[in-house]
């Protein structure tokens, strides 16, 4: 059976309301409300703009994968501390890595060892040439064995080369400075190269908390105002309230949905919020109706109801409330309260207090 709200929220506040009235003495509730603190309502300040959902963006950031298969034997950092530019964040072993180098470094010597060899009977044909002691053939013979020399002589040097990075890959260093925003490995854990960059096992996740930005869509009619105004207001999940005056409106528009992408870039931070962090952007050329605010913490909430004790002429009651965003720790109120009036503070020393004013009066 569907319960209508209605006749839910009515049931509560009967509840409630049932021993504040009816008694021809003072009921027992009006004894203990001189105890129980109070706030009033204040007024709505200015309106100071629309405000949209945003996700904080790392501009500069890198995803640092494995380009070599080994296994993880020390990780340094871990997920939010700050790193310099070139700390090594972790180390893989590098035998088979070491080996392969050591393997090609033999073959380049052999490589050079041939080539001197070719080198000095090329040498030796040219002079018995100049002597016609050898034919031309003789001496293009040797030439070519020159050649061929210096062609593997290069491609063992490439090979000591390609060997050489593949023991580097052994040691991830951070790219920049800056924060660590994801670990993926631990020591012991045995990471795999796929063949290339894009198929690598990612292994740390570094961002620079010095280039931070928000994209938000608004609605076409908004973004001549926000463009003739660029200034926005942003809101964290934990309170903090940043101005921003480095705000920047997209020239076009979105075929698809008629928006208007709105780039804000965030300065420097202290705590530097994290990427991928939700936090409201308010734009003051939007201006919006202003609404009065009170604390989350006065609420009381059952369910998807919400509602505040409010005094009046020395009784409380609980009155259902209409809410609208909440910045940090405070509500705004759409309908339900009006600037100046008393409400509790407390809810559940409210309710407490009742509870054994009513016991006490029984």
């Amino acid at each position: 059976m569907r319960i209508d709200p209605k006749m839910l929220v009515a049931a509560l506040l009967a509840g409630v309301l049932a021993g504040c009235g009816g008694n021809a003495k003072p009921p027992p509730e009006q004894q203990s409300i001189k105890d129980i603190q109070t706030l009033k309502v204040p007024a709505a300040g200015a309106g100071s703009g629309r405000a949209w959902d945003g996700v904080v963006e790392a501009v500069r950031q890198a995803t640092l994968s494995a380009q070599t298969s080994a296994r993880v034997v020390e990780v340094n950092y871990d997920v939010g501390d700050k790193v310099a530019a070139g700390a090594v964040l972790l180390r893989m072993t590098a035998v088979e890595q070491q080996a392969g180098l050591d393997s090609a470094r033999a073959q380049l010597q052999v490589a050079e060892a041939a080539l001197v060899e070719a080198e000095n009977t090329w040498r030796r044909y040219v002079a018995l040439a100049d002597q016609q002691f050898i034919s031309k053939l003789q001496l293009d013979q040797a030439r070519a064995t020159r050649d061929s020399a210096i062609a593997a002589r290069d491609a063992a040097r490439a090979q000591v080369s390609n060997a050489a990075r593949q023991a580097d890959y052994t040691t991830v260093r951070a790219p920049f400075a800056g924060i660590v925003s994801a670990r993926n490995v631990e020591p012991g854990e045995s990471v795999v190269f796929g063949g290339n960059l894009i198929s690598g096992q990612t292994l740390m996740t570094v961002f620079s908390p010095d280039a931070l930005r928000i994209d938000v869509s608004v609605p076409q009619s908004d973004a001549a105002a926000i463009r003739a105004q660029p200034q926005a207001q942003l809101v964290f999940d934990d309170g903090r309230t940043v101005n921003i005056d480095k705000v920047m409106v997209f020239p076009s528009a979105d075929p698809a949905t008629h928006s208007v992408k709105v780039r804000v870039q965030l300065p420097r931070l202290d705590p530097v919020p994290m990427p991928g962090a939700s936090v409201k952007v308010r734009f003051p050329a939007t201006k919006g109706g202003a609404l009065p605010r009170i604390p989350a913490s006065a609420l009381v909430r059952r369910g998807e109801l919400n509602a505040v004790y409010v005094l009046a002429e020395e009784r409380l009651s609980l009155r259902q409330l209409r809410l609208g965003e909440q910045f940090g720790k405070e509500v705004e109120v759409i309908a339900g309260l009006q600037p100046g009036e008393a409400i509790a503070v407390d809810p559940v020393a409210t309710a407490q207090a009742l509870a054994k004013a009513r016991q006490s009066g029984s």
